[in-house]
């Protein structure tokens, strides 16, 4: 069995065979329920790492690394159209740095992960126009980045298993909360066109509708405020998917997803043990959730 924990992504605990609360996916396990020690062994760990602010198996980015902001870097000039998830929709897209692409996706593949348009995806979509110019170098590591204001880019394999989970297709509208460098939206919108997104942090919200525009994306509709409140105007919503964690499920977000949709978020304090949480609402209204996987998320932020 292996341990594989990166701060602000989750800790991921890959073996084989079945045990009581694991998702199976692609012949492999993933996301085994702890046991309460470890979990807390775990969380401690996490806490220590980020308040550190490293992850000790990666170097420091060089210096000169730092000498051009992201917005005056230009990391690739969109090119011709690439294959997307969703074949009938066309999406920006850039031979540079392909192979990393592949290989990162290659990564996720062999953690269990295989479902074809969910990597085509996460191939489609160049990670290293939304991480900062000081972080370019890791850009296709599996592991999270870190993009200014106590904020993170989620590490690839998560940002794979929450899309995995909302089971998009060209015709559904997702609400994501928590925009950050925009990364997660650009994945979202390889499979439908109708994607939402808010950001409560204006820098960030800015830096990330300036990547829409640059890049193309533009049947994404972006906006600065409060996620816990949802985005009521656009719904209800097919989908919804949370980036950073809530101590509880926001009850608006609840109530803006549609009948027969389904929600990811990751709940729990960050002084505690974080749970990814998939919400199912059926055709009646009746909301179930079912707990996935430990993960360490950003706290979500609120207005005051």
């Amino acid at each position: 069995m292996k341990f594989r924990f990166s701060p602000f992504a989750g800790v991921r605990i890959i073996g084989r065979g079945p045990r009581k609360g694991v998702k199976r996916m692609g012949g492999q396990t993933i996301g085994r329920r702890w046991p309460a020690a470890t979990a807390v062994i775990w969380a401690a760990a996490g806490v220590f790492l980020c308040l550190a602010g490293c992850d000790k198996r990666y170097p420091a980015a060089e210096t000169a690394l730092t000498a051009q902001s992201s917005e005056s870097q230009d990391p690739g000039a969109v090119s011709d159209i690439v294959e997307s998830g969703d074949p009938n929709l066309p999406h920006p897209g850039t031979p540079a740095r392909l192979d990393e692409r592949r290989q990162m996706v290659s990564q996720i593949r062999d953690y269990g992960l295989t479902e074809a348009n969910i990597l085509q995806a996460l191939e489609n979509v160049p990670r290293h126009w939304f991480v900062p110019a000081d972080q370019q170098r890791y850009a296709y590591d599996d592991r999270p980045l870190p993009i200014g204001h106590g904020q993170t880019i989620s590490q690839p394999f998560i940002v794979a298993y929450m899309t995995y989970l909302l089971d998009l297709d060209k015709n559904k509208k997702v609400l994501e909360i928590g925009t950050g460098s925009g990364y997660q939206a650009a994945v979202l919108n390889e499979f439908t066109p109708h994607v939402y997104t808010i950001e409560i942090l204006e820098p960030l919200g800015r830096q990330a509708r300036s990547r829409f525009d640059r890049y193309g994306y533009t049947t994404i509709t972006a906006k600065i405020g409060d996620g816990y409140k949802g985005w009521v105007e656009h719904a209800p919503f097919d989908a919804i998917i949370v980036t950073c964690a809530p101590d509880n499920i926001p009850k608006p977000l609840i109530e803006q997803l549609k009948c027969g949709g389904r929600m990811v978020i990751p709940v729990g304090s960050v002084f505690s043990i974080q749970e990814l949480v998939l919400v199912s609402k059926n055709d009646k209204g009746r909301v179930t959730k079912q707990s996935l996987m430990a993960v360490r998320f950003v706290p979500m932020l609120r207005k005051k």
